[in-house]
């Protein structure tokens, strides 16, 4: 039989909610147990129930673990404040570096160009330049690409055309064809009747 699914909400009849309390402690404790052997791993669980009753399992001791996890916790506390000073670092650089991008793509832009000096002046130019040839030569090879396609799709066209100018000519071909032959059973038949004789009384 399939168990149905237990929808998370506190149970309101006291005497399942109790067993399910123990039954689930019980689970909880043995899970702890496993993980501690099958890990090698520092495991500590309390549990408090509803009267107060309180229930634990450690597999180093509950007050070395208690003690190595305030000891964690005040490393944590105490790197907190550096990381957040990194952080504000960071974001500092990241603010300069972008309005640095902003004032040379208004430059190459030529804007604010007032404040540039001649090597500055000089070296946007080179840019603007190597930019233009990688334009121009994008540019071309695009166009190189677009002119075989239309050649490719005239080629197709042409052959298409000429399959259909010959599919046009062929039911032509055969009328002609007929006619010749009609002519020729007529001619046929007046040589093989041949003249006609008159006789005078």
């Amino acid at each position: 039989m399939v168990r149905g699914k237990i929808q998370m909400k506190r149970i309101e009849k006291a005497t399942s909610r109790q067993v399910t309390f123990s039954k689930r402690r019980n689970g909880l404790l043995k899970k702890a147990y496993e993980l501690s052997i099958l890990c090698e791993s520092e495991v500590a669980v309390i549990i408090f129930s509803q009267k107060g009753r309180i229930y634990d399992f450690s597999s180093s001791g509950m007050e070395k673990t208690i003690d190595r996890y305030s000891e964690h916790k005040k490393e944590v506390v105490a790197n907190q404040p550096e990381t957040e000073e990194h952080m504000q670092d960071d974001i500092a650089n990241m603010v300069k570096e972008i309005e640095i991008i902003e004032v040379s793509q208004r430059k190459l832009l030529g804007e604010d160009l007032g404040s540039c000096s001649v090597d500055e002046l000089v070296n946007i130019d080179s840019q603007l330049e190597r930019s233009l040839c990688n334009i121009r030569a994008r540019k071309a090879e695009l166009y190189k690409e677009r002119i075989e396609q239309l050649k490719a799709k005239e080629k197709l066209l042409l052959e298409e055309n000429e399959r259909l100018c010959l599919k046009a000519l062929a039911p032509q071909k055969g009328a002609t064809h007929n006619s010749k032959s009609f002519q020729n059973s007529e001619l046929e038949t007046e040589l093989s009747i041949g003249p006609t004789e008159i006789r005078f009384f």
